[in-house]
């Protein structure tokens, strides 16, 4: 039952958070046919993340090719302001830039979009959207339009926004829950293609992100934590075989006139540990607590003498940190004239910091200036990528040391790499396989417009494909 206008262009994009190329690319390709036939008809290769290599801003940044800095959200929590309590979370509201789909919507193109993170709240766009991860639960609005929801109850029962708790240590359970999950988005998405005149289709499956973290040491032989011959050694790659099947159903309905892309926000890599960065910071005397802890507290919860304290900082697979300036926080210790000289002290000794057995680490400390071409909200003075985003940053105090290998916010086997995958297939099948490097996430969303002749804003920061220029 397809209702669809001949021989309009089209384009189709299939999201998979955190695919990582390197397992897509260089170890199953054989064994994904479906994906396998696209790159070799298509143009592929590794696809460039931002700074930082995080679901949110990433996926934003790709549709809207808007680096973190001109978004103004540097992750999924920032700081409202320059206090030091107030934080804001990175929802749809934060994003103020054109997506692909507000661009197009206005084109009167009809969009499809399923599941894209930062979607929620929701907001009208010309077609019909199921919101992101972000979403509370289906008791809230999470379709436009509001009715809309009774049609995707009506087609999968209740949907599924997210794995319910995929940072616990029942992993029988995760890993149903990811099944069931991708099984529901796919045959909404079917159901979709096959009875709406669409010209721009788009979903993002979050299963691949969730079964790296929670299955990613029983795969890499690497990992601290790995276990020989586990039950769960082949999760992620059946996974990646279900999905390929998945995305074999999705293709039935790109006819002569359909560009096919698939894309990652970013990639994966295992994770070695936890850098305690406001640990370190105690230790280096840039932050004081009145009172230490008993036990292991986030550092919102502890009591920080702020009029002793220079710096401090933020968990996450990144660490973001924050010193404490005269006339900007409310107990500046900082002068603005030593501002340079603490930050380039920083990242001396931060990118210095030894692993727990005494070896380079390999740390990246970044200045937001040496990111984006502007720098929008409160972004973090420095932005640390410890071990290279082999460990990830803790921000927790009273754990008494600077490394832990206990997550603080649950079970977690895999960090974010900042390279996630492309592949883009044309109608007629002509790119013959070309590998292409050097391309960026940002270049997904000028690439689109060109694919579908419509021009392209100039404040855009990627570029059009190699391919299509």
């Amino acid at each position: 039952m397809r209702f669809w206008k001949k021989n309009k262009k089209r384009v189709m994009i299939i999201g998979l958070d955190c695919a990582a190329p390197e397992l897509v690319f260089d170890q199953w390709l054989d064994e994904l046919p479906n994906i396998r036939s696209l790159v070799q008809a298509g143009a592929w290769g590794p696809l460039r993340s931002c700074d930082p290599p995080i679901t949110v801003p990433a996926w934003s940044c790709m549709m809207s090719s808007k680096s973190p800095g001109t978004l103004g959200v540097y992750g999924f929590r920032n700081r409202a302001d320059y206090s030091y309590d107030k934080l804001s979370i990175a929802n749809s509201t934060a994003i103020k830039a054109d997506r692909v789909w507000d661009i197009l919507s206005r084109a009167g193109k009809n969009c499809l979009v399923i599941g894209v993170p930062q979607t929620y709240p929701i907001r009208p766009i010309n077609g019909k959207l199921v919101s992101c991860f972000l979403t509370p639960d289906t008791k809230v609005q999470y379709t436009y339009p509001p009715e809309f929801r009774d049609e995707v109850e009506k087609v999968v029962g209740e949907y599924i926004i997210d794995c319910r708790d995929f940072r616990s240590d029942n992993r029988d359970k995760i890993l149903a829950d990811i099944y069931e999950m991708t099984e529901k988005r796919f045959k909404l998405a079917r159901h979709l293609l096959d009875r709406e005149d669409w010209d721009f289709f788009m979903m993002v499956e979050m299963g691949t992100d969730r079964i790296h973290h929670a299955f990613w040491q029983y795969m890499d032989k690497t990992h601290r934590k790995h276990e020989p011959g586990h039950k769960f050694a082949r999760a992620i790659h059946d996974y990646y075989l279900y999905l390929d099947k998945e995305i074999g159903s999705l293709l039935k309905f790109a006819d002569e006139n359909t560009t096919v892309l698939i894309v990652s926000d970013h990639g994966a890599k295992k994770m070695d540990g936890g850098v305690c960065v406001n640990e370190w910071l105690m230790r280096e005397g840039y932050l004081t607590l009145a009172e230490k802890p008993a036990s292991p507290v986030p550092l919102g919860k502890a009591k920080v003498d702020w009029t002793k304290t220079k710096v401090w900082g933020d968990g996450g697979y990144y660490a973001r940190v924050f010193l404490n300036v005269k006339g900007r926080e409310p107990q500046g210790t900082v002068d603005p004239k030593d501002y340079e000289a603490l930050r380039d002290e920083l990242i001396r000794k931060i990118e210095a910091i030894p692993d727990d057995t005494g070896k380079p680490m390999g740390t990246k400390v970044f200045k937001p200036q040496q990111l984006y071409k502007q720098i929008n909200n409160v972004a973090p003075d420095l932005l640390v990528y410890f071990g290279d985003l082999l460990w990830r940053s803790v921000g927790s105090v009273g754990l008494n040391s600077i490394y832990t290998f206990e997550n603080d916010t649950g079970p977690d086997d895999a960090n974010h790499a900042q390279y996630g995958m492309f592949i883009v297939r044309p109608p007629n099948g002509g790119f013959a396989g070309q590998k292409l490097d050097g391309v960026r996430l940002f270049d997904v969303a000028p690439t689109v417009l060109r694919i579908l002749d419509l021009p392209i804003p100039a404040d855009m920061e990627g570029n059009v494909f190699p391919v299509y220029r």
